[in-house]
């Protein structure tokens, strides 16, 4: 059956588990991200579909199940699902995305790795991609592309199905040209996103840089900009920008630019930090700790991250502060982005070594200052820890957005803390009331997490309301709804497109 909505996203919207020797399709373990936000849509129109891959020994295989019918608490919907060889996902995605496109994209040009790369397969799976989602997609339906590794699929969907109205939103920061260029496939990447009705991107600087990007490459003339929105302005942000290109005019079409910051489900964050099992475990933790202070840091083990400076700065602040040795904890949860992905291993090592030093210098057999966790926290564990926690540090070199630090304002049903906040991530530009710091520099680093030690109460509580009143205002249900209105606005909203800037 045609579908009048389909999202072509590289993850499948659920989990497979064998229950008595069959697969069974379950829902994700956690309802909060970008996948739930997506199927909450299924329910706004008759037919919808979901492209994804999934890794199959042998695609030829006539007994895989290409498309399955899935009906669960958000709707009815079809998931149509490309086999891909391992060695198709490996060099599609952990070297072309991850190796060639992920360093250029958060600035990192010395990462750059462009030996390895298989193009033809990169553009051989952008294919299949984008022809699975015209064999869903009904007369005039509306296609929603998600991310990076999937760049040319509105170019090669635009060829196969003109009728189709084409949106594709950006997950990563969009750098500017004099970066960007350095990917020798930059025509064809910027050719296929202009294939689109919409591109849409976090934050008003990503949609600048696009735009950049664009001009460098093509002539289209003058770009309408609109003044940015008062609270997205942030002072602090090194990624604030004042005004925000609308839409870029082609021959036959008009490219719209939607900026709308992915959020976090607040309801649900909120409901989990309330329940009665939270409660219990965060009494628990508390009891476990004793009086120690605790700094949280949550990410990935990525060279993006910092992990690695936010632990020398760690390591400073005991060496200058004797008073808060054997008084202040760090739990550094760093979790190996991929582990088929060796370009992390060095990453790890260097975090276990620094790690290991400050123990080693500032430990005792009844306290060790850093508990460094590399495996992902249940998310009901991770709710009650930010209730916990004094300080959350989160301090990435480089972020298109970054969840972690709206998941612990909303967790904090107390009113109190400190959000110690990287000027570089995403989402600084809305959270000004965080504690914002560049992570380039020792002095702002030591001078961030001595604010938030040392911050009254009444600073902490006052902050945290403008922190909370920032999260709620922009969840995952006004950045979808708002990015679906500049897609298809008769079937998925009212909103007003220029919201968004």
């Amino acid at each position: 059956m045609s579908s009048d909505l389909v999202i072509v996203y590289h993850r499948q919207p659920y989990e497979e588990v064998e229950v008595d020797g069959k697969i069974e399709y379950v829902a994700n373990k956690s309802p909060n991200g970008i996948v739930p936000t997506l199927k909450s849509f299924f329910g706004k129109v008759d037919n919808a579909a979901w492209v994804a891959w999934k890794e199959a020994e042998d695609p030829s295989d006539p007994g895989f199940e290409r498309v399955i019918e899935i009906e669960d608490p958000f709707g009815k919907y079809t998931v149509s699902r490309l086999p891909l060889t391992a060695e198709q996902v490996r060099s599609f995605y952990h070297i072309t995305s991850k190796e060639a496109f992920w360093p250029i994209l958060h600035g990192f040009k010395e990462k750059y790795n462009y030996d390895p790369v298989d193009w033809p397969t990169f553009k051989e799976v952008n294919w299949a991609f984008a022809e699975a989602a015209a064999a869903e997609a009904a007369q005039g339906a509306s296609v929603w592309v998600h991310d990076y590794n999937l760049w040319l699929v509105p170019g090669y969907l635009r060829q196969m199905r003109p009728d189709l109205r084409i949106s594709f939103y950006h997950h990563t920061p969009f750098p500017s040209a004099d970066m960007f260029n350095v990917l020798p496939w930059r025509g064809e990447i910027i050719e296929s996103l202009l294939a689109a009705d919409v591109v849409g991107f976090h934050i008003p600087r990503y949609a600048s840089n696009f735009v950049s990007c664009v001009r460098s490459l093509v002539d289209v003339g003058n770009v309408p900009r609109i003044k940015v929105e008062d609270d997205m302005m942030s002072e602090g942000s090194a990624l604030s920008d004042r005004t925000v290109p609308t839409e870029i005019h082609m021959e036959d079409h008009v490219v719209q630019l939607g900026v709308t910051p992915v959020g976090v489900d607040v309801e649900y964050i909120k409901g989990l930090a309330a329940s009665d099992e939270t409660d219990a475990l965060a009494a628990r933790f508390r009891e476990e700790i004793g009086d120690s202070r605790v700094l949280l840091s949550v990410g990935r083990t990525d060279y993006t991250k910092g992990g690695a400076d936010q632990l020398l700065a760690f390591e400073r602040l005991l060496e200058r502060r004797p008073e808060l040795r054997g008084v202040v904890r760090l739990l550094h949860v760093s979790v190996p982005a991929n582990r088929n992905m060796t370009v992390y291993e060095p990453i790890q090592k260097e975090l276990e070594e620094i790690a290991g030093r400050i123990n080693g210098r500032f430990g005792s057999f009844t306290f060790q200052p850093v508990a460094l966790i590399s495996r992902a926290i249940p998310f009901e564990e991770l709710v009650a820890w930010y209730q916990v926690a004094d300080v959350a540090w989160i301090t990435p070199l480089a972020d298109g957005m970054n969840l972690v630090c709206k998941e612990y304002v909303a967790a904090r049903k107390d009113g109190d803390g400190v959000l110690v906040l990287s000027e570089f991530a995403g989402a600084a530009v809305e959270l000004g009331a965080a504690v914002l710091t560049n992570p380039f520099s020792t002095r702002a680093m030591d001078f961030a997490i001595d604010l938030a030690l040392d911050m009254p109460e009444e600073e902490r509580r006052a902050r945290m309301a403008l922190l909370t009143a920032a999260v709620a205002k922009r969840d995952t249900r006004h950045w979808a709804e708002d990015q679906l209105t500049l897609l298809s606005p008769q079937d998925f909203g009212n909103g007003d497109p220029a919201e968004a800037a």
